[in-house]
């Protein structure tokens, strides 16, 4: 009997991984159902300790690799059936993973779950994004950047349950607190600022981060957490969590954090002279601010390790449906741009207000 389980859940729940990848409504219904029931149970789990779950499993499953075929072989077990063992446990972490998280890759859209379709580029209205963008971003500015990331946190759990429901997130519970990286200088040495642990609902953040950089990336993660598998996604609730946070320094990281994502798409679609007159229209202060940022995280980067970290990313992305791959980060341009440009008055809501009165 349990033999036959043992086939037959695995063979089950791939058919649910299955059809939750190429059908949109079981999708829906797992992020919007079955999510988060599993969250809410592994979340409760992984905070009775407050280090990494992910790291402890990643260093069991390394052991277990090495520790099944040596185990087998003293046994005299073939090298057939140590195959079958192996494949079996990395079978059981795929199902873990898409399970526990990784579902969340394959639910609808943000434009289908709001009701909005892409804004076609236009100039005229992507130069008023910049003007509005621009203006908050020098008004944001301030030198005080530090703040307790306990309040960072209750700030960003506390505008996650009061976001509009039509975006399908899960609500933060109290005991889902955001962890710190037990190997943090391996993780800065490849560029990683934060992670969703999918095993155990994990919301992780690099403990390195400058000042400026823990808001936003704290409510990155968090709406990982809440469900969120696009990287756009992740940066367009956390932009907005921390400019209607009410806090100088959350709003200034919101603002300064999209500020890489701004400039790409300005430098792309922008002429030469108007790029360079528009980086002219940025505080120097905050250009400063960004100098520093690059030279900080350079010293801590290894080309080779971020190299192959970028590479595997970017494949893993693009193999759950994230098509622009690591570029999906700066798609939250054009999410800005669709929920809360007005055609009709021909101009940009507030970015200040509740998030569900930026939609049409």
């Amino acid at each position: 009997m349990l033999r036959r389980w043992g086939v037959i859940l695995p063979v089950a729940l791939l058919i649910y991984m299955m059809l939750c990848r190429f059908f949109p409504g079981c999708a829906r219904g797992y992020a919007d159902y079955v999510y988060p029931a599993v969250s809410f149970v592994l979340s409760a789990v992984s905070s009775v300790i407050p280090v990494s779950w992910e790291e402890i499993m990643a260093a069991v499953v390394v052991f277990l690799m090495i520790f099944i075929p040596v185990a087998a072989r003293r046994r005299g077990d073939g090298w057939r059936v140590i195959s079958r063992r192996l494949a079996m446990l990395v079978l059981w972490i795929i199902i873990w993973f898409y399970m526990a998280w990784g579902l969340n890759y394959f639910r609808p859209s943000f434009y289908a779950r709001c009701h909005l379709k892409p804004v076609e580029y236009e100039e005229e209205i992507f130069m008023k994004f910049l003007d509005v963008y621009t203006e908050g971003l020098n008004a944001s500015f301030t030198p005080d950047t530090g703040m307790e990331r306990e309040k960072v946190e209750a700030v960003v759990k506390r505008s996650y349950a009061d976001i509009s429901s039509c975006y399908g997130l899960a609500r933060p519970q109290p005991w889902q607190h955001v962890k710190h990286f037990g190997f943090t200088p391996l993780y800065s040495s490849v560029g990683v600022l934060g992670s969703m642990g999918p095993f155990f609902a994990e919301a992780q953040v690099n403990e390195e981060l400058l000042p400026e950089q823990y808001p936003f990336t704290m409510a990155h993660e968090f709406a990982h957490l809440l469900g969120i598998g696009s990287e756009a996604e992740a940066n367009y609730f956390a932009f907005l969590v921390c400019v209607q946070s009410g806090s100088e320094a959350m709003k200034y990281s919101g603002y300064f954090s999209l500020l890489p994502y701004v400039a790409v798409s300005a430098k792309k679609l922008l002429s030469d002279d108007r790029f360079r007159e528009w980086g002219k229209s940025v505080r120097p202060e905050i250009w400063h601010n960004y100098e520093m940022k690059q030279k900080y995280w350079s010293g801590k980067y290894s080309p080779l390790l971020g190299g192959i970290q970028d590479f595997a990313y970017n494949l893993f992305l693009k193999g759950n449906r994230v098509s622009g791959g690591k570029k999906n980060y700066g798609q939250v341009v054009e999410l800005l741009i669709a929920a809360s440009y007005n055609r009709e008055k021909g101009e940009f809501a507030d970015w200040g207000r509740e998030v569900s009165v930026a939609l049409p």
